[in-house]
């Protein structure tokens, strides 16, 4: 369930209103008036709420959700479990996208709008923090104590920043709980919009991303790197981690305690990283993998699919790193067989 400190739902619904937001078909005729309170991830989701099912790598957890209603497509409707509601849809996802919407329309409002002054008079400061020229502090933020905010940085509405925090200048963080010793190097961008948008023949339905960002304590962000909120479920990033410059983190990645990650990588949503995993400078590793605990990457990598805890890949797509030494040494090979034939 989103959290309500950040965003605000037009519900409680009826199924049978939402179906019709969706252009989907309920399957049980007899339960368009049954009330849905909200929408959540098909893991967690309770028999209030709505979720979706398109992706087959979800089918096991569709199958053991409680959701009491889900958007599905026609051909998975077999493998719902007993009493949940079902909206069926050739395009699911598109679908839910139409009811998050309207559940979640969007505020439309600015920082400023609506607080005359730069710190609102909710928001709670701690002792001994220091606040340089220019900050904007939401309603309802809170700011722990021994923290320094530095110039023209932005800490949205309901914001959680624990003690001893260190903004640099032009920082924003929205829609984000973050732990103690949590240095943000400027221009960090915390809490934006996550990449999440629905595709038909009428063009691209920009989904409303329902999630927030959550930092452990003592981790390091570096300047102009981005972690966008999660779209239903949040953004995680564990504790004593760092992480380098222009690093772009996707929405619903989870990343454990003490990682590195270096400059120019770039993780697609809903990955997860293990404990302690090293990830060299502009990787790309793509969405829903899990990177197991301790796995160290080489810079310039493709990962495209899981990887194993403890051990050390390279290449692209990603492998392990004696194979990938071994496929290098081949090319390098074969370029000196071609030179000397060519020669």
């Amino acid at each position: 369930m989103p959290d309500s400190r950040f965003f605000k739902s037009i519900g409680p619904c009826t199924v049978g209103e939402l179906a019709g937001i969706a252009n989907a078909e309920i399957l049980e005729k007899d339960s368009q008036s049954k009330v849905v309170k909200d929408v959540s991830p098909i893991a967690s989701a309770g028999p209030d709420e709505i979720s979706f099912l398109d992706n087959k790598s979800y089918i096991e957890k569709f199958k053991k959700s409680t959701a009491g209603a889900c958007v599905v497509h026609p051909d998975q409707a077999k493998n719902a479990p007993e009493g949940m509601i079902l909206l069926l849809s050739n395009e699911p996802y598109l679908a839910f996208a139409k009811i998050t919407n309207y559940l979640y329309p969007e505020q439309g409002k600015s920082f400023h709008e609506g607080q005359d002054e730069l710190i609102s008079n909710s928001a709670n400061i701690g002792t001994n923090t220091i606040i340089s020229p220019g900050v904007f502090i939401g309603k309802g933020a809170s700011v722990g104590a021994d923290c320094k905010l530095g110039p023209n940085s932005i800490i949205g509405d309901g914001v959680i920043l624990g003690d001893g925090c260190h903004l640099g200048p032009s920082v924003s963080i929205q829609y984000s709980i973050v732990g103690c010793g949590v240095r943000f190097f400027a221009g960090c961008r915390i809490g934006e919009q996550g990449f999440g948008f629905a595709s038909s023949v009428d063009g691209h339905l920009t989904v409303r991303q329902l999630g927030r960002v959550i930092v452990g304590d003592n981790t390091e962000i570096g300047a102009n790197s981005t972690i966008d909120r999660g779209s239903a479920s949040d953004t995680i990033i564990g504790n004593g981690c760092r992480i380098d410059n222009l690093v772009q983190i996707g929405h619903n990645v989870v990343i454990g305690n003490g990682c590195v990650i270096v400059a120019q990588v770039g993780i697609a949503g809903s990955t997860q990283l293990g404990d302690n995993v090293l990830v060299g400078g502009q990787v790309g590793i793509a969405g829903h993998l899990k990177i197991g605990d301790g796995v160290q990457i080489a810079a310039q990598s493709g990962v495209m699919n899981d990887l194993k805890a403890g051990k050390r890949y390279g290449g692209s797509p990603a492998v392990p790193m004696k194979q990938w030494a071994y496929q290098a040494a081949m090319l390098r090979s074969m370029g000196r067989k071609k030179v000397r034939k060519d020669g």
